[in-house]
């Protein structure tokens, strides 16, 4: 994550820290998501992020334990996680939007073309429906039955504590 933070305060594509440090696309996605860097791909990133290098080496040591010793200005904090995760959501209800948009005519033409007499294109576009606007609802609409407020006062039930 630190390496996402990074490239996204210099507002810096994938494929552009790529380039600039000479390493893979696939590299740059892989050490993103938290996969294990070698030494010479760490120097590389810290060359071209002005940072030691230690400061990425001390972050991927420590990645499995919970509080990376970081610099505060290199940590994420909840606030940026909490960010990145929702977009993250927002990002798959867009891309469920695309096929939908994408598979709806298609699935039409296909019936239209193979039998015009019974149009059966109506089920599916209905269970698609309905899934694409359960995802939006639960996404985009903030419910105060089963909300955040909810969801912490039966977690708290659950430990055993009082609110």
């Amino acid at each position: 994550m630190l390496i996402k933070k990074l490239r996204l305060q210099r507002g810096w594509s994938q494929e552009q820290l790529a380039e600039l440090s000479g390493l893979s696309s696939r590299t740059v996605q892989r050490i993103e998501r938290g996969e294990n860097a070698s030494l010479e791909t760490l120097k590389s990133l810290a060359s071209v992020f002005e940072v030691d290098v230690s400061d990425l080496t001390d972050h991927f040591m420590i990645q499995d334990q919970e509080e990376p010793a970081m610099q505060d200005d290199t940590k994420l904090t909840y606030d940026e996680a909490k960010a990145m995760e929702e977009v993250k959501e927002i990002k798959g209800f867009y891309m469920h939007l695309g096929i939908y948009i994408l598979l709806v005519p298609f699935l039409i033409a296909l019936n239209l073309l193979t039998s015009p007499v019974y149009h059966w294109f109506w089920w599916p576009i209905l269970g698609m429906t309905f899934g694409l606007l359960a995802h939006g609802v639960s996404l985009f609409v903030n419910s105060s039955v089963f909300g955040a407020n909810w969801e912490k006062k039966q977690i708290e039930k659950r430990l055993g504590r009082k609110l």
